[in-house]
């Protein structure tokens, strides 16, 4: 067969119109529907939108990884929009803000900066749980949520009202993830061009990981940095390797009563235990057919906790369903399905394409599960909770409350809240309790924040509201809340106890992630669970219970109600969604949260360049923000902070709630700030001398390099010995002209997308981050701000190393020579040994990345390109 060398426009007749579609399936002709789903749409992504010189040889390479697998060829990408949510389009904003600063300054036009690619900005990361259990909790919740972030809100308003393409979804509006299903994702767009209407799949970047959950509808799309996503926006290419792609089979189909967060949880231990760090996802087999869009995104949304970029779920007649179940017109869901038909992109449940690896997933064996209590691929049955405690729970029955007592239980986050079908699996338990006259103890500080606002019609309709009212789980907002550490305070009665020896308080949320510290700085566990199940364990009121064979609680007259006796059925379920959907819901729910008064009436600047205030202890201009990278720095690098394994982005760059005695407390404190009202983190991300003074003091930053009695955020300082603040330790080798390095072990920054988790380590002096292995996202985060990312080999760890804070780490790398995954010579000078030399890997995929490292980053390659003038070539670390 005579395969085309270039991709043709071919016409296309859906819904009584004529649209032209690029033919790039022709380019490999029968092995085309070899490719899985997601490498067909990179394909006709990269023909359609790069020059013909940049993709010439992509049909070739493509052919070469039917052959034989992994491939190194690069190949650009170019979404079609953006999407951001406050806490990662904030510093992103204070950065342009910046750079339009600098533009101005070198005597340019500030417009110059301006998005090229269409920005979607939901605000959701800064609802918090002040209020809960009360009729006026979401009202009051959003009022506080105003008054605490009108600074940044204002920068939000300012940057939508200058610079076209920026759309602000307010506060109320629900999450980002929820956003995307059901009002932007149109899972194929079109356009006019040159008078002729063409159609391509719908893709998208997002500064969040959870940006997978829209894989669950059919469209490509994932989370990245807030820094790479700032390139994309004013031109930076993107461009990445042809991934590795796993296949998950899935056969079966889930039983009664098994929801769609335990095949989550399940999915996520199985993709962890085999490694997929970076890798494409996507999903195949007849298991696929049996599972709604609501379940698939679920499953989706947990790519990051399973490492994955993505979590693919290709299009077909459930797409459709829902599609036209949110109210999309007629003319879109014919679009959709023809044109997925037409390019090869439609489901088949029999087809088996070439994937990297695979892996198969049996639905009928999945159990109700929860996962945690640190990690969430830790995944458990329901009733295991105790099992993972070490030393086991106490059952001493002379204390207020016992240890494991559950404290919070959230229904909260993207995962489980996106599905009408898991929230009314928590009504339908709900009102099973509430006629049992079950009530969850008074220590527990239960909330319900679901993802859209149509949930309150939707739960009331169905006469489930007053239920989960009943039991504590009002409506507090549509936002993050608890699964981003938003909890707000624990209750009187719990922080009492805080400190009590042999006490372990406990969340458990519907959330996905758990590690120690997130939900709230004072609870180091947490299992993550479906709506229902947190319910459940709400009204046991402790994990010290097989909660599958124990009562969750007790009638008034002492008779045990068992778990079985009040969980909801598939059918009871069905009803609940058939009895209280209604999709007029969506244009009323997302029309009100658009016209709120808080928001419309937010008074904000105009003009080209934002007006910093110089008292302001949200915004600051960042000293990072300039037409050159780090200056150059000469000698031997110290390690100025050692870790081990697990070290997550909350980890590095918390995002909860600001003690008054933390050094960022003081430091606002300080500057006036009010020490009742710090706020979280992740509202202070505009203000760098807040992040800087918040990196690595959570507790669990264990720095190996001091004594384990010290608190965290401090090393040692050499050749003082001193041990000091890492910041004052970053001031004092600053001074000294010493690079410094980072040391950590496997799955280094893991969680969040957060930029600040780079950001900070660039402040504090670090040029080189030394790892087991690296996240992804973290990764480009480090390599937009500079930071030259290395791996160990195999079998070294830092624990094995023993790294002292007075050895020495020479990095033989000239600049010129830096390539994607190029070997690194490292020789560490020991002051108790003879010298250690190994061979490091640059953890560098594409040779954009090395055009970034040698720029200094991702800003001053931005500006220089603006400004028509070269950013001078720094790597740093000699």
């Amino acid at each position: 067969m005579q395969l085309r060398q270039k991709a043709e426009w071919k016409s296309l007749e859906a819904a009584g119109e004529t649209f032209r579609r690029l033919d790039v399936a022709s380019l490999l002709g029968a092995d085309f529907r070899r490719l899985p789903h997601v490498l067909r749409i990179l394909l006709e992504n990269a023909m359609r939108s790069a020059p013909a010189e940049e993709t010439a040889h992509l049909p070739r390479a493509l052919r070469e990884w039917l052959a034989g697998g992994s491939s190194l060829v690069e190949i650009p990408f170019l979404p079609n929009r953006i999407m951001m949510h406050d806490t990662t389009c904030g510093p992103a904003l204070v950065d342009i803000a910046a750079m339009r600063d600098v533009l101005a300054e070198s005597g340019r036009d500030p417009d110059l900066l301006t998005p090229r690619i269409p920005v979607d900005v939901s605000t959701d990361h800064s609802s918090g749980v002040d209020f809960f259990g009360r009729a006026d909790a979401f009202q009051r919740n959003l009022e506080k949520e105003f008054a605490r972030n009108a600074e940044r809100y204002r920068l939000m308003k300012w940057a939508a009202s200058t610079m076209p393409g920026i759309r602000v979804h307010p506060p109320g509006s629900g999450i980002m993830h929820t956003i995307n299903l059901e009002r932007l994702s149109k899972v194929v767009a079109s356009e006019m061009h040159q008078g002729e209407c063409r159609a391509f799949p719908d893709v998208l970047l997002g500064t969040d990981s959870h940006t997978p959950t829209v894989n669950g509808l059919g469209v490509l799309g994932w989370g990245v940095g807030g820094l790479e996503a700032e390139g994309a926006l004013f031109g930076v290419p993107v461009v990445l390797r042809i991934p590795d792609v796993i296949g998950v089979k899935l056969v079966g189909r889930l039983r009664d009563g098994v929801l769609a967060t335990d095949l989550a949880l399940e999915v996520t231990r199985a993709l962890r235990a085999i490694g997929v760090t970076g890798d494409f996802v996507e999903f195949f087999g007849w298991g696929v057919s049996t599972l709604s869009v609501g379940e698939r995104a679920a499953i989706a949304n947990m790519a990051p906790e399973y490492g994955a970029s993505t979590g693919y779920f290709p299009i077909d007649e459930r797409v459709l369903a829902y599609l036209a179940r949110i109210g999309r017109p007629p003319r879109d869901c014919s679009l959709v399905e023809a044109y997925a038909k037409a390019c090869d992109l439609w489901f088949d449940p029999d087809a088996e394409p070439r994937f990297t690896r695979t892996i198969t997933v049996d639905l009928d064996a999945i159990e109700a599960s929860v996962a945690g209590p640190r990690r969430p691929q830790d995944r458990l049955p329901a009733g295991g909770t105790r099992s993972a405690f070490k030393p086991p729970l106490s059952t001493a029955g002379d204390v207020t409350i016992p240890d494991g007592a559950v404290v919070i239980a959230a229904i909260t986050s993207c995962t489980n809240t996106s599905d009408a079908s898991l929230l009314a699996a928590a009504g339908v338990l709900a009102r099973k309790a509430r006629a049992r006259g079950l009530k969850p103890p008074g220590y527990v500080k239960t909330s319900l924040a679901p993802g859209s606002p149509t949930a309150e019609c939707f739960l009331r309709r169905a006469g489930l509201l007053d239920d989960l009212e009943g039991l504590g789980f009002g409506i507090v907002g549509y936002g993050c809340t608890t699964c981003i550490g938003n909890s707000g305070a624990l209750l009187d009665v719990v922080r009492s106890e805080l400190g009590r020896p042999g006490f372990r308080p406990v969340a458990v949320l519907s959330g996905n992630r758990n590690f120690p510290g997130r939900v709230h700085p004072d609870l180091e566990n947490g299992f993550l669970a479906s709506p229902p199940l947190v319910i459940a364990f709400a009204l046991a009121g402790t994990v010290n219970i097989d909660i599958t064979r124990e009562p969750v609680g007790f009638e008034a007259d002492g008779r045990p109600v068992m778990l079985h006796e009040i969980w909801p059925t598939g059918a009871e379920i069905d009803a609940a969604v058939a009895s209280g959907w209604d999709v007029a819901d969506f244009d009323a729910a997302y029309h009100e949260a658009a016209t709120r008064p808080l928001w419309v009436d937010l008074d904000a600047p105009a003009g080209p360049q934002f007006p910093w205030d110089p008292a302001s202890t949200y915004l600051r201009r960042p000293p990072f923000v300039r037409t050159c990278g780090l200056p150059p720095t000469e000698g031997h690098a110290r390690p100025l902070i050692v870790l081990g394994d697990d070290v997550t982005t909350d980890h590095i760059s918390p995002a909860n709630q600001i003690r008054p005695d933390s050094a960022a407390g003081r430091h606002i404190i300080a500057q006036g700030g009010a020490p009742a009202d710090l706020n979280v983190f992740a509202s202070r991300r505009g203000n760098y001398e807040v992040m800087i003074r918040g990196a690595f003091t959570n507790r669990q930053a264990v720095n190996r390099l001091v004594p384990t009695e010290v608190p965290a955020g401090v090393t040692r300082h050499e050749p003082s010995g001193d041990i000091v603040p890492l910041i004052e330790a970053a001031e004092r080798y600053a001074r000294e002209k010493t690079p410094l390095v980072l040391v950590a072990g496997e799955r280094y920054g893991m969680g969040s997308s957060r930029d600040w988790a780079a950001k900070a380590m660039a402040l504090l002096g670090v040029r080189a981050v030394i790892a087991s292995s690296i996240e992804r996202i973290h990764r480009t985060n480090l390599i937009g701000m500079g930071i030259l990312p290395l791996l160990l080999p195999k079998g070294i760890h830092p624990d094995v190393l023993d790294i002292r804070s007075d050895d020495l780490f020479a990095i033989d790398l000239c600049p010129d020579h830096l390539t994607p995954r190029c070997a690194v010579p490292l020789t560490i000078l020991r002051s108790h040994g003879k010298p250690v030399q190994l061979t490091l890997r640059a953890a560098i995929e594409t040779s954009l990345e090395v055009t970034l490292l040698k720029s200094g980053g991702l800003i001053p390659q931005v500006l220089s390109g603006i400004l028509g003038r070269p950013a001078p070539a720094d790597m740093g670390v000699a």
